[in-house]
């Protein structure tokens, strides 16, 4: 299941780890349990080659901004006739030509108030990957229709990896949008060296509660990197 880690470099020095090496081979052997139990009845969302999107498209040394996320999207469409997969990788992000989800329509919506930037058209978030938004969900895997079936086995995974972001690098952003997300502050270790960024959840339910909406955060995120001589992130897609 998890082979491709072998096309992931720039992250040797994460991967690599014992204690990281041990958590993998627990993963590794809970999806291959999952794949024989619900063969035929649910997938395993994202797709094998997209699981660990976010490491392929933006390395260690070239991290500007962290946006987390919770687990992968839970459901698939059929685009030209083609089943693909809602999730892809990317926090938030879907591929094109599939349905905006709400949480990330309103993200957009903040986009456009914040920066007046056109609410796009496509949820394809792979332009801000590419620059150097780490957009990790807390869990890189889940099980088809069932939200968080996975959080358990990825857990270590993904705070071992806060961590290591945080210690191995400096003045990047951290995005955290939500309750779940803000717990994880914690494991940003040397917070006086990077910006942390807090705000409710851009779900629905928080944002029409006043939660989301006039957070600023993709501003003052492009603030902080001029600040600290980094190039800003062109937010638009």
């Amino acid at each position: 299941m998890l082979k491709q880690i072998t096309d992931l470099n720039e992250w040797d020095g994460f991967f690599k780890l014992p204690h990281i090496q041990t958590e993998l081979n627990t993963i590794d052997e809970f999806l291959q349990k999952e794949h024989k139990e619900f063969d035929g009845y649910f997938d395993i969302f994202p797709y094998e080659n997209q699981i660990f999107n976010c490491f392929k498209l933006c390395s260690l040394n070239t991290i500007k901004v962290v946006v987390l996320g919770q687990d992968p999207y839970i459901n698939k469409f059929t685009i030209d006739d083609v089943v693909t997969s809602q999730a892809m990788g990317l926090s938030f992000s879907v591929p094109n030509g599939i349905k905006i989800p709400p949480s990330l329509d309103n993200i957009f919506k903040e986009l456009h108030t914040d920066l007046d930037i056109s609410i796009p058209k496509s949820g394809d978030l792979t332009k801000w990957a590419t620059q150097g938004v780490f957009l990790l969900n807390c869990s890189l895997t889940v099980r088809e229709g069932s939200s968080n079936s996975h959080k358990k086995v990825w857990k270590t995974f993904s705070q071992e990896l806060l961590k290591y972001i945080s210690e191995n690098t400096s003045n990047v952003v951290f995005l955290l949008w939500g309750g779940d997300a803000k717990t994880k502050k914690k494991l940003i270790t040397n917070q006086n060296n990077h910006l942390i960024l807090e705000s409710g959840h851009p779900s629905p339910l928080s944002a029409n509660k006043g939660h989301w909406f006039g957070n600023k955060h993709f501003s003052k995120t492009n603030t902080y990197l001029s600040e600290h001589d980094k190039v800003p992130i062109d937010w638009s897609i």
